[in-house]
């Protein structure tokens, strides 16, 4: 027995539940859970079944698709996958605190992918992906263009073949070339999330001189509208005025990891599905 995760987005109907479960049914697959969203807003359905069942003969699977494509509304979109392993490529740059996370976790089994490759505009993590024994690829900016850097990274991350790129505080702003050369859901990032919000540099100096009382982190897939791509996790935290700028950056960077973990590990998970510029999160 073999498990797998059945994933159904379609127009919205009456006995759609029943119709995939039925399906399931007539190919001896056992329910193990599923979740359903119906979106009022657009007529939007969206369902994650985790299957179990014999899948040795390889016709099955895509078999099991059609079928239920068949007795869904026009332009269903059904996508079946397994458990296996995912292959990550990291970006980042010079702070280390989520690229240590995502090492740990994936080093002990917490996280269901390996790290294929680091890749960093400056040199300083490299020593922290070798001790995990995940090589390190420096793509720097020094000398060439921001064109020519970009192109030397997308060709480091199409010879690494991942699955996700995480921007693990990767700090470049990505043109639209390099983020068109991917496909939407391909490419995590991770950000603070300050009320109010800070921009430009030294965020956390500017929270520590407004006062701020909370401080938090998103992680969204990426797009070419900066930061404001399709939202997967986000948390917040309190704060107040004992912190000073070091102490906002260090709870900030708490915040940021655990959100990126959380992100990443319900993508990995297939929980998430991309509606328009939100998710529907299972």
């Amino acid at each position: 027995m073999e498990r797998r995760i059945l994933l159904t987005e379609c127009k919205d109907d009456v006995g759609l539940i029943a119709k995939i479960t039925n399906v399931c049914f007539l190919f001896h697959m056992n329910v193990i859970r599923q979740d359903q969203f119906a979106s009022h807003e657009d007529n939007r359905f969206f369902m994650r079944t985790v299957i179990e069942g014999n899948f040795s003969d390889e016709k099955i699977s895509e078999t099991l698709i059609n079928t239920v494509i068949n007795v869904l509304p026009e332009g269903a979109i059904v996508r079946l996958k397994d458990e296996s392993k995912r292959r990550l490529c990291v970006l980042v740059t010079k702070e280390s605190h989520c690229l240590g996370e995502l090492l740990m976790k994936s080093y002990s089994g917490a996280m269901n992918a390996d790290i294929a490759l680091v890749a960093g505009n400056y040199p300083e993590l490299g020593a922290l992906a070798e001790k995990f024994g995940v090589p390190f690829k420096l793509v720097s900016c020094e000398g060439i263009t921001k064109e020519e850097q970009e192109k030397n990274m997308m060709d480091v991350i199409d010879e690494c073949n991942p699955d996700y790129v995480i921007l693990a505080k990767y700090m470049r702003i990505l043109s639209p070339n390099f983020v068109n050369h991917y496909p939407l859901g391909k490419l995590i990032n991770i950000h603070h999330s300050f009320l109010p919000a800070f921009i430009g540099a030294k965020p956390y100096h500017q929270a520590y001189d407004r006062g701020v009382k909370i401080i938090g982190a998103t992680a969204h897939f990426v797009t070419n509208n900066l930061d404001e791509g399709p939202i997967i996790e986000q948390d917040v935290i309190k704060v107040n005025h004992r912190y000073d700028p070091q102490t906002l950056a260090k709870a900030g960077h708490d915040v940021e990891q655990m959100v990126l973990m959380r992100a990443v590990n319900k993508v990995l998970d297939d929980k998430v599905f991309i509606h328009g510029n939100k998710t529907v999160v299972f």
